[in-house]
């Protein structure tokens, strides 16, 4: 098992994998159709953000995206893993390296529009619940969640006046 940064060649294998992970929460059709395009993984987005895939023998059972906003904010775009490595622990695997790529590009926060099947899954890696978003299905809001990034211990960093004694 590794995880590797997507090349833009990965585009449709990517948004593949984000499509049938969507379908994994028995959403109709029509509903899947409509999400398509926010779905959709173009080789123009892997270029401009991070996206990393992880593989097992070969095969991309997951990935994950995210694009800096302001500051030290991070926008997690995209988690996704194949239907039947969900339950498995990737999406952790997948939400471990993600975290430890945010740390070292010293980010802050990580801010994702959740959809309500995952939002468990994020309560239980940290994030917590900050507001919600109208979602394209009537009547149904999206849980927007986040999580504060602190460093390990001793991982802090020094001031000058530490370097001094």
């Amino acid at each position: 098992m590794n995880i590797e940064k997507a090349c833009r060649t990965d585009a449709r294998k990517i948004t593949d994998v984000a499509i049938r992970s969507k379908n994994y929460w028995n959403y109709g059709a029509e509903q899947i159709a409509a999400w398509k395009e926010e779905l959709t993984v173009t080789a123009g987005y892997i270029d401009d953000n991070q996206v990393f895939k992880l593989m097992v023998d070969d095969h991309m059972v997951g990935f994950y995206a995210f694009r800096s906003g302001n500051g030290k904010m991070v926008k997690l775009d995209f988690l996704f893993v194949e239907p039947e490595y969900i339950g498995r622990g990737y999406g952790k695997v997948l939400m471990a390296d993600l975290l430890q790529r945010v740390k070292e590009t010293d980010g802050e926060k990580i801010t994702v529009d959740v959809d309500p099947n995952a939002e468990m899954f994020y309560e239980k890696v940290g994030f917590k619940v900050v507001g919600q978003l109208k979602s394209s299905i009537k009547n149904r809001f999206l849980p927007i969640m986040e999580m504060e990034i602190k460093p390990a211990p001793g991982e802090a960093s020094c001031t000058a006046q530490d370097g001094d004694r």
